[in-house]
């Protein structure tokens, strides 16, 4: 599995998810350090991707 990897802003890249997969609340994005493999998980159920798919989708919007 790729690795996560949050740069910069994570509120902008929350926003960037959210309007990506509406169905996105809070709760689901709520991130802290170390916790990656626990919201890659949540993000996993509800958009139907991958880990992987959702970890480089992610590093790409952090980038």
């Amino acid at each position: 599995m790729g690795n996560l990897k949050i740069k910069g802003n994570w509120n902008v890249i929350k926003g960037k998810l959210k309007q990506k997969y509406g169905d996105l609340t809070d709760d689901d994005l709520k991130y802290s350090e170390g916790k990656g493999d626990e919201l890659l998980g949540k993000l996993q159920k509800k958009t139907g991707k991958t880990k992987d798919e959702l970890s480089s989708e992610i590093n790409k919007m952090s980038s």
